[in-house]
């Protein structure tokens, strides 16, 4: 339970909220040995996503650091799709990045040693 609470509490803005229930169910129910993978692993903050999205995604960087290798390449061939791609990525990144890294919590839930 202890593990669970300080997870949630240092965590939380890395997932969205209509998650976290979820989540706390899942970490509730997690095997012992899975709380060092649990711990270890690096999540993307989502309002440093924006602010990357707001200086330097016109060049992609924000879809690299997402780990979207195709879309960050045809974002700087484009110039961020001649600029609209990029505004409409200030809006969509910190979810995506949520979203992303739910994913991620999601295959250490799912894999088994």
């Amino acid at each position: 339970m202890n593990n669970v609470d300080l997870f949630l509490m240092s965590k939380a803005k890395y997932f969205d909220a209509d998650a976290l229930p979820y989540i706390r169910e899942q970490l509730m129910n997690a095997d012992e040995s899975k709380w060092p993978q649990i711990h270890m692993t690096e999540f993307k903050d989502p309002t440093m996503m924006l602010i990357v999205s707001l200086l330097v995604g016109h060049f992609g960087i924000d879809r690299f650091l997402m780990g979207d290798t195709g879309l960050g390449i045809a974002k700087l061939l484009t110039c961020g799709g001649f600029g609209i791609w990029t505004v409409v990525d200030w809006f969509l990144v910190m979810g995506n990045a949520k979203k992303k890294n739910y994913e991620k919590l999601q295959y250490i839930f799912l894999s088994t040693y």
